[in-house]
């Protein structure tokens, strides 16, 4: 076997093993965080339900946000958009129409909670580019350029899986709460959410320039030139 072949076929591996974990996450956070919502319960502690329409705003963001978070790892399998197009193009107005729910839901909650301004900036930005990012990726596929699709569906969904990391980070900062007074769950949550926006756009945008960008450029470079590149007409 050449070691191309073992090249590619290592970054095949890789690149299951990280849609796995992706695939994994989303689904498990779906599970454990939308269900009690329908029951009119929550697995926030102290959640806020006196304020008008904020509960019943985090229900109806809970389950488009869900839906995007498990069917979006989807739209990345090639096998899936080679053999089932009209699938993959189903599942992706799914997704979107999804995101579109989610992030007028989610508008609301964030203008009217009282955990403080700091976080509701988070969220708006996060709705913002969660927006932004979404219509990129409808309009470049529409004008049939597939590639920025991809490129655009990545830094969407990296934004949804912010719905994952969020709540990872929470992990050592409920811990750090619980061996310390002055630390508040609100200023846990916050936190977490700066880190998991700003964090999942850095991530994003490094494997994008790493693994997307820098090859393609390379590809170029090292292609042999054509007729117009020798003067020839």
């Amino acid at each position: 076997m050449s070691t191309a072949v073992q090249s590619r076929t290592s970054r095949r591996r890789w690149w299951w093993f990280g849609w796995g974990l992706v695939a994994l996450g989303a689904a498990a956070t779906t599970a454990y965080f939308v269900p009690p919502y329908l029951v009119g319960g929550s697995r926030v502690p102290g959640l806020d339900r006196e304020t008008t329409g904020y509960y019943l705003s985090l229900v109806i963001h809970a389950v488009p946000a869900g839906t995007a978070l498990i069917t979006g790892p989807l739209q990345f399998v090639a096998r899936i958009r080679i053999r089932y197009p009209r699938f993959h193009r189903a599942l992706g107005y799914v997704y979107l129409i999804s995101v579109l729910g989610a992030s007028a839901a989610g508008a609301y909650s964030a203008a009217v909670t009282k955990s403080g301004f700091a976080l509701q900036v988070a969220f708006f930005l996060l709705i913002v580019v969660w927006l932004y990012t979404a219509a990129k990726a409808f309009t470049t596929i529409r004008r049939g350029d597939v590639q920025l699709h991809r490129i655009w569906m990545v830094r969407n969904y990296s934004l949804t899986f912010a719905a994952v990391t969020l709540r990872l980070y929470q992990v050592p900062l409920i811990a750090l709460m619980n061996s310390v007074d002055w630390l508040e769950y609100r200023e846990v949550y916050t936190v977490s959410t700066w880190l998991s926006l700003v964090g999942n756009v850095l991530v994003t945008e490094y494997f994008i320039v790493q693994r997307t960008l820098a090859p393609l450029s390379r590809r170029k470079k090292e292609a042999p030139a054509g007729p117009s590149a020798l003067g020839v007409s």
